[in-house]
């Protein structure tokens, strides 16, 4: 069923009902009680009607709800309807677009044909618009709308699930309705970080297993071609988890311990010495600095597309290496 089925008011009582369960705090788990603020700052950011903000509040309020798909659930069809509402306001906004169908995608009931065509259209570029559609080809065993669906993203630029975009207009949007939330929840710009990229890697990164399966069933040499090409631009991505994939992707058609399985060892290090090296750079020493670091990291994350370019921004304001020693022989 389509998630604008779902009655506008019943969206804002879905909301406000879980909300409610912010006026007793103490009285709830940790779970809980983070479910009664994300459902705070959905109503408070819902009430502001503007796109980022009614994408912010589809965030939260899903988060809110128990994280159980079995049934379709009117919280979560509630949260799919905001992030459709804010893609119909700012249309050209591929992060919002990407919001919403995620959202979709993990929403039970929710009919994905229509998020997933505009995904592509707001941006034709990205192979990772064609995920969620893949994922109903290969639970019904099509095996040639598989090939269809892998040539299609092969043929992408860029495989982006818009991470710093996301995470920013979450920070944003906490900041924006601070006045309004419980005092207790994000007071500070690092706990406000640390809960956009939170709800942002519960959300935002899309499940990459029936790219994987399909890109490794068999060995259909067929699909070799397509799949080399797809995992190289996901190594490229701008998440690093993706990106990660797309080395594992790529490694599974090469021969064990050749040039170029070696090759794309030493890219792999690189990369997660870059993450591990940043994260311990812009680690303060002094408690009281981290929510400056937390500022500059999201300031960091306006200007630059990936994740691993933050990583590389910090590690050259700390003039730290780009690359890790070499390995002991």
């Amino acid at each position: 069923m389509s998630t604008r089925a779902w009655p506008r008011v019943a969206v804002l009582l879905a909301l406000a009902a879980v909300a409610r369960a912010a006026d007793h705090p103490l009285a709830l788990t940790t779970t809980e009680r983070y479910g009664a603020w994300r459902a705070a700052a959905a109503q408070a950011l819902g009430a502001r009607n503007d796109p980022d903000s009614m994408a912010a509040a589809a965030a939260f309020s899903y988060l809110a709800r128990a994280r159980s798909h079995a049934e379709p659930s009117p919280g979560h069809a509630a949260a799919v309807e905001l992030a459709s509402r804010a893609s119909d306001q700012d249309p050209e906004n591929a992060a919002i677009a990407w919001l919403r169908l995620q959202l979709c995608a993990a929403t039970a009931g929710c009919d994905i044909r229509d998020p997933a065509t505009t995904m592509r259209w707001v941006d034709a570029d990205n192979g990772a618009a064609w995920l969620s559609t893949l994922g109903v080809a290969q639970r019904e065993k099509n095996v040639v709308e598989v090939d269809r669906i892998l040539g299609e993203m092969a043929q992408a630029s860029r495989f982006d699930f818009y991470w710093n975009r996301v995470v920013v207009l979450l920070f944003d949007a906490l900041k924006r309705v601070r006045s309004s939330l419980p005092s207790s929840y994000v007071p500070n710009d690092l706990a406000r970080y640390n809960e956009a990229t939170g709800v942002a890697a519960a959300e935002i990164v899309a499940p990459l297993t029936a790219l994987q399966g399909a890109c490794r069933e068999g060995q259909l040499s067929e699909r070799r071609e397509a799949c080399l090409k797809l995992a190289r631009i996901m190594q490229r991505s701008d998440t690093v988890v993706a990106q990660l994939a797309g080395f594992s992707m790529e490694k599974h058609w090469l021969t064990p311990d050749g040039r170029e399985a070696r090759a794309l060892a030493v890219r792999r290090r690189a990369l997660e010495w870059r993450v591990a090296s940043a994260n311990r750079a812009d680690e303060p020493l002094l408690p009281w600095l981290k929510s400056a670091h937390a500022r500059r990291r999201i300031a960091a994350m306006r200007t630059l597309p990936r994740e691993e370019d933050v990583d590389i921004a910090i590690l050259r304001e700390h003039h730290l290496p780009l690359e890790p020693p070499e390995e002991p022989k």
